[in-house]
């Protein structure tokens, strides 16, 4: 993981994940350039570059798999996720199945704002990188129709969204760590005072930084210990003063690799995210995978439930809480709901378009 937040989340989980020897065929990776790429503000890119990883070969099933915000789609290949799903007898057997992993606009080797055009490049959001993911699959790879569309965090909020914009091309849907719920709460307070820390920090200059923003690191901090690890957990990590002290020093002494006008575009182009109008258009099998401690969208608010029940063919399964659980980060790792995958795509209905 190369972006300081997949970094982070990679600390935050690392004592769920025990090391795992891949057992899938080697990934490949490639780019595709979209051209005269439209944003949802009305501006125009001439070429947008969309970087992507495959495991599989292009006979086998397609399925997509959509990352969270900071990582890209080589940050799904961990032991923890891909370890538990596309070796061979998995529920995602890449023999059987071909994983289509695209970096998102703005993240690892798709165009991004340090590429050059800093804060000059354009504002993009959710719908934006859907519709990117949507012409990638489509005409870069020529995938007319998907088994399965699966993302975690905001890849599960655009899980969503590819149900609703594209409701005829897939069979099923897994969206995970996410609610198809508007941007608010708790959730959107924490990025907002994340991201405004941020751009206050003199060294920040308005994006034309020559250093990264000295506080950049103290923000990201603070944003992954309330937002991401458990309750549970942290209190068995934590017990004592001296013990969180340890924590703290630890992650504050790990390096921030991202460019920070790359990190306030990925976090921010959450804002105006909103699934919630068009819940009734989705057509495919969803199975939504949240964790009872997920601290940025909590079961006990009603909410997801609420959603769930105008979702025509949806199912929640909810990962109990435990001191196994990592709140928002417990979706990283795939043995906590392997099976329910397995029998999702052994019963969801293949649909052509």
């Amino acid at each position: 993981m190369k972006t300081s937040c997949a970094a982070l989340a990679a600390i935050l989980l690392s004592i769920a994940m025990p090391a795992m020897a891949a057992d899938y065929p080697a990934p490949k990776q490639g780019d595709w350039i979209a051209k005269d790429f439209k944003f949802h503000t009305g501006e125009t890119m001439p070429e947008l570059k969309l970087h992507y990883t495959t495991v599989g070969e292009p006979s086998g099933q397609p399925v997509l798999v959509l990352h969270g915000t900071g990582g890209s789609g080589a940050s799904m290949l961990s032991p923890a996720f891909a370890g538990e799903l596309f070796g061979a007898g998995q529920p995602l057997d890449a023999s059987k199945y071909y994983i289509i992993l695209p970096d998102a606009i703005g993240h690892g080797k798709s165009s991004k704002p340090s590429d050059g055009m800093k804060t000059g490049f354009p504002t993009y959001n959710y719908d934006d990188m859907v519709e990117a993911q949507h012409r990638l699959v489509k005409e870069g790879l020529g995938v007319k129709h998907l088994r399965l569309v699966i993302g975690n965090s905001m890849g599960g909020m655009q899980t969503w969204l590819w149900g609703e914009k594209y409701p005829q091309e897939m069979d099923a849907l897994v969206p995970m760590a996410s609610q198809p719920t508007e941007m608010a709460s708790r959730n959107w307070m924490m990025r907002r005072i994340m991201l405004d820390t941020i751009r206050n920090d003199p060294n920040y200059n308005g994006g034309n930084y020559t250093s990264q923003p000295r506080v950049m690191k103290y923000a990201i901090t603070a944003y992954g210990i309330a937002s991401i690890g458990g309750t549970l957990a942290y209190q068995q990590q934590a017990p004592s003063a001296a013990k969180a002290d340890k924590i703290v020093d630890e992650r504050l002494a790990t390096p921030i690799t991202s460019d920070a006008n790359d990190f306030l575009y990925q976090w921010g182009s959450s804002q105006d995210y909103n699934a919630g109008d068009k819940l009734e258009q989705i057509e495919a099998t969803l199975l939504l995978i949240n964790s009872a401690d997920d601290e940025r969208n909590p079961p006990e608010t009603g909410i997801t439930d609420a959603a769930m029940k105008r979702v025509k063919n949806g199912k929640l399964y909810l990962i109990p809480a435990s001191t196994e659980t990592r709140g928002h980060g417990t979706t990283g790792n795939a043995k906590f709901y392997v099976e329910q995958i397995r029998q999702l795509l052994q019963t969801a209905p293949q649909r052509t378009m």
